[in-house]
């Protein structure tokens, strides 16, 4: 990510042109998004909006970066505790994880769309995958000594798991239009969990 701005001023435009970009790039996708449409949306001439990103891989790149590090905050259990209470923790996270995904919906049906054009996506994507799994995997040897599930090593089951749920989700929320109906948020938490408890603890 590049160097940040440092004045409430700067802060501000920045954040607004994100914001900029969340909309257009939801609306556009992002083969189709220019960088004028986003110029125009947060009212920036495009003098100012380069000033801060340097062309429409590095806006896309900064958007999805920010959006990531929310994804890793809200996916993480803060009410229940992993070691006593593993199925209330998992709910708690696979909740926060899957809420913050259906607020960026549309953003993360253009990050899917990106990937398959850009490597620099698909290296954004694996580098923030690697993260939920390896944050889960030391959880799981910390607190409970799995290392592995019926002689596989817990790493793979964790990187199938973490598939489960991003597939869902890309399925129930990036990809919401196909469905008949929106799958309620609870529902989509309780039945990844259900799986992923039982992966671990059954």
């Amino acid at each position: 990510m590049d160097e940040l701005p440092v004045t409430p001023k700067g802060k501000r435009t920045r954040a607004g042109i994100l914001d900029a970009a969340r909309k257009v790039f939801a609306e556009q996708g992002y083969v189709g998004m220019r960088m004028a449409d986003v110029a125009d949306e947060a009212k920036l001439s495009m003098g100012a909006l380069y000033r801060y990103f340097k062309n429409k891989e590095d806006l896309f790149a900064n958007l999805i970066e920010d959006i990531h590090e929310v994804l890793l905050k809200s996916s993480r259990a803060v009410h229940a505790d992993f070691r006593s209470k593993p199925y209330e923790a998992l709910l708690e996270a696979n909740r926060g994880y899957l809420e913050h995904y259906y607020e960026n919906r549309d953003v993360m049906r253009a990050f899917f769309e990106a990937m398959t054009v850009n490597e620099r996506y698909r290296k954004i994507w694996w580098e923030m995958r690697a993260h939920h799994i390896e944050r889960f995997v030391h959880a799981l040897k910390k607190h409970h000594g799995i290392t592995e599930v019926n002689g596989v090593d817990v790493t793979v089951i964790t990187e199938a798991m973490a598939s489960m749920v991003e597939q869902s989700a890309y399925c129930w929320y990036a990809q919401e239009e196909l469905q008949a109906e929106t799958l309620p948020l609870d529902i989509a938490a309780k039945t990844v969990t259900i799986i992923w408890h039982q992966a671990f603890f059954e």
